[in-house]
């Protein structure tokens, strides 16, 4: 029997994540995505495990390139998006991208921002990034939209006196907030690991 499920989680990953997982641990396994939905499909409950990674800063190549390692790797691995872009045909610029993966399109990581993996689930904890460098990089990266928009959002909303765009900046600032908080958690945790 398959579940159908519409949510949207934004930027909040770790939220997604979390959900996945205890999706998976009701029995629960994923099948299918689109821009709200997530299909399931009952298995045995806890038989997998999801992680999930921002790409949106990559360009096509190396998303592709990724995506083939985790697969080779022996994980399930599927595209999701991070904006509620209902349109077709949409160009984007990421000035906070990899220099070919600036401008995003249908046809490059438009829509794909995030890759949803999954892995049997053998009783370790599951992370994409092991190191504590690798996690302070990657959540760099995750920063980086969000201070771009809350920033613009911010000076936008200031010079037109512009409430609007100061909400859209307090908007860009919660998940802004949480990616400075984990990166603060991480050089802690690297200091006391010297």
């Amino acid at each position: 029997m398959r579940k159908r499920v519409y949510r949207f989680f934004g930027g909040l990953l770790t939220a997604q994540e979390t959900w996945l997982n205890r999706m998976a641990d009701r029995g629960y396994r994923l099948v299918r995505t689109g821009k709200l939905l997530y299909e399931f499909a009952e298995c045995e409950p806890g038989q997998v495990q999801y992680g999930l990674e921002f790409i949106g800063q990559k360009a096509r190549g190396s998303a592709e390139e990724y995506r083939t390692f985790l697969e080779d790797m022996g994980y399930r691995v599927f595209y999701k998006n991070i904006n509620l872009n209902l349109s077709v045909g949409k160009v984007r610029w990421r000035p906070w991208a990899e220099k070919s993966g600036q401008i995003a399109t249908n046809a490059s990581t438009f829509n794909r921002e995030l890759l949803i993996v999954e892995k049997h689930n053998d009783g370790t904890a599951f992370q994409l990034h092991t190191t504590c460098e690798d996690r302070k990089t990657y959540y760099k990266t995750l920063r980086k939209p969000y201070l771009f928009f809350c920033s613009m959002s911010a000076v936008f909303g200031l010079l037109m006196r512009n409430w609007v765009g100061i909400g859209f900046a307090a908007l860009f600032l919660v998940p802004l907030v949480l990616y400075q908080m984990e990166l603060v958690r991480l050089n802690r945790q690297a200091r006391l690991e010297e």
